[in-house]
């Protein structure tokens, strides 16, 4: 089985999770994809989506699943996306696809956040995965010597803007024993909109594909 056949059946497996009625939040990246062509199937089951990029929306549209505002929806039922990195403690680090911030407001506005992966993403301890930022453009280099001053090595994401017209500085070289602490630190730089690390709200749920079948963290 490949990587991407476990990131299918992952995908699969989320269906249960999708409520009847009510709209739901959809992620980004390569399973949270796989996620919205199996929704296509049972797209009746919901009233809608709000998707967490404008890739994402795109796509639930060529599928004929109607695309909602978050300020419309209201609360959601549920979120579902992937993740770079996960711990069975369910903290992430999201956004190697830049749409961290419109990630970490979907979540934050869902009674529930299933995430799912293949088992490569599963590790004892974040940030092996660059860890993303999200930077006001004028803010970076100021940001980048305060990440540098906690021991990281920022890199700008070239030639990349997110869709809230911000740049992405990739943190390297960070070992995360406390990913909550490091969350609230890195938020308090001024010039920070969000950083990849979803540990004060961490995923509810955990699927994630292996060679064996899916395993879910509760």
């Amino acid at each position: 089985m490949t990587q991407d056949d476990m990131k299918k059946a992952v995908a699969l497996a989320a269906l249960e999770f999708v409520p009847k009625g009510g709209v739901i939040g959809v992620g980004t990246g390569s399973t949270a994809n796989h996620f919205i062509d199996a929704l296509a199937t049972i797209k009746g089951r919901v009233d809608g989506a709000v998707a967490s990029s404008v890739a994402t929306a795109e796509r639930l549209k060529k599928h004929g699943i109607q695309v909602l505002d978050l300020n419309e929806a209201g609360t959601l039922t549920v979120y579902i996306d992937g993740a770079d990195e996960a711990t069975v403690h369910k903290a992430l680090i999201k956004g190697g696809g830049g749409a961290l911030t419109r990630e970490k407001i979907v979540a934050a506005a869902s009674r529930s956040f299933v995430c799912i992966a293949d088992e490569s993403k599963l590790v004892d301890v974040l940030g092996r995965f660059p860890l993303p930022i999200e930077v006001i453009p004028m803010a970076r280099s100021f940001v980048a010597r305060e990440i540098v001053a906690l021991g990281g090595e920022p890199v700008l994401r070239q030639g990349f803007q997110t869709d809230n017209g911000n740049v992405i500085l990739d943190v390297h070289g960070l070992k995360i024993l406390d990913p909550v602490a490091l969350e609230e630190r890195l938020n308090h730089i001024t010039g920070v909109v969000t950083n990849g690390l979803f540990a004060r709200r961490g995923a509810d749920i955990l699927l994630l594909g292996t060679k064996n079948g899916v395993r879910r963290i509760p």
